[in-house]
């Protein structure tokens, strides 16, 4: 019995990470990325660091997709997100969950495919 899921037609499906790139829908990009269920953005943040308020703006951007669940990918290891930005995001209906990137690549796939609301924000792992 096949159970791969169905994924609708357009969606970006993270096909794979590692060699500081992605393949998300038969795409390349050599970066860390913002996936949205209808787009992939370049994203210029390479540590985890660097993620702040501004860099996650697009997430609540006008004319950008409805998000209720951000994954942060934080690289090889999951680290925790400071409360201040965690507040930042939550005052505009955004929650949270960080991980190491591979999981919240295989999150974000699992999640769309649901249909749910999902984003993600992956930092580029070697």
């Amino acid at each position: 019995m096949d159970v791969t899921p169905l994924i609708p037609e357009g969606r970006q499906v993270v096909e794979s990470y590692g060699g500081s790139r992605f393949r998300v829908t038969g795409t390349i990009y050599e970066s860390s990325i913002l996936v949205f269920p209808d787009r992939t953005l370049a994203w210029p943040v390479t540590t985890f660091e660097q993620i702040d308020a501004e860099s996650l703006a697009a997430f609540h951007a006008e004319g950008m997709p409805p998000v209720d669940i951000l994954l942060i990918g934080c690289g090889r290891q999951m680290r925790f997100i400071p409360a201040d930005l965690r507040a930042a995001l939550r005052a505009h209906g955004i929650v949270i969950d960080a991980m190491d990137t591979g999981a919240a690549c295989r999150t974000y796939n699992v999640l769309m495919s649901e249909d749910r609301r999902v984003a993600a924000a992956l930092i580029a792992v070697e």
